[in-house]
């Protein structure tokens, strides 16, 4: 039997607040396989995002394990997190967060230069051209449209094709013309790389797309 990509056993999540802990996950046990595109849904609040977060090692599990590609990311520190997401784990986020100061060109090859990958700057140069921005790789992110960013950031992420693809609300700042380009680009580079996707949105017509939906509600599978 192939081993999950993602392998999640009871993981917990308990954050300090203004008034004491507060429990953000609680026990959740989930799969996801090679090359599925997992949905997960819920009201705002439900842990949808920092679920997506202790997957690609971003947060650290209170509790629990947490098994990406095989390898335990609860027992890992920072610096070892750091070097398991590199190349093997790309995310985008619902406000693009690119570097201002940086070309979108730039900001695509950065991830790819601190890897240590000899051809970032060709690379990350043809990964514009596959959203479209083959025109813009000069451009700075504020003389870009929210659209724009937004492929930026989707071309940096599968640019040192990550086994892992993260997105959490891809669409949330777009108008509706934009936000159905960045899905349908999405799921394409998806295809095309092979990639396992896991997908958190508030979108019906997104977590349609996906091989399987999960509905998290109090930090809980529902």
């Amino acid at each position: 039997m192939t081993e999950p990509v993602l392998s999640l056993t009871d993981v917990r999540l308990t954050l300090d607040g203004n008034a004491g802990p507060v429990e953000i996950l609680r026990g959740i046990t989930l799969n996801v396989n090679k090359g599925e595109t997992l949905g997960l849904t819920g009201p705002s609040g439900s842990g949808k995002s920092s679920l997506l977060m202790l997957m690609g090692g971003l947060e650290q599990a209170t509790s629990g394990r947490i098994a990406a590609l095989g390898q335990d990311l609860t027992a890992m520190d920072e610096d070892r997190l750091a070097r398991f997401r590199r190349g093997t784990v790309g995310v985008v986020f619902q406000s693009f967060h690119l570097i201002p100061t940086m070309t979108a060109l730039e900001n695509v090859a950065l991830p790819m230069e601190l890897a240590g990958t000899a051809d970032a700057v060709d690379r990350a140069r043809a990964e514009l051209a596959d959203v479209g921005l083959a025109h813009r790789h000069d451009h700075y992110p504020a003389q870009l449209s929210g659209g724009e960013q937004q492929r930026v950031a989707l071309a940096r992420a599968i640019a040192p094709h990550p086994a892992i693809l993260l997105a959490d609300e891809p669409t949330g700042n777009l108008d509706s013309a934009n936000g159905a380009v960045i899905m349908d680009l999405l799921f394409a580079l998806r295809d095309r790389r092979g990639a396992t996707l896991v997908l958190v949105t508030h979108a019906p017509e997104l977590a349609t797309r996906c091989d399987r939906v999960i509905r998290l509600a109090d930090g809980r599978l529902a």
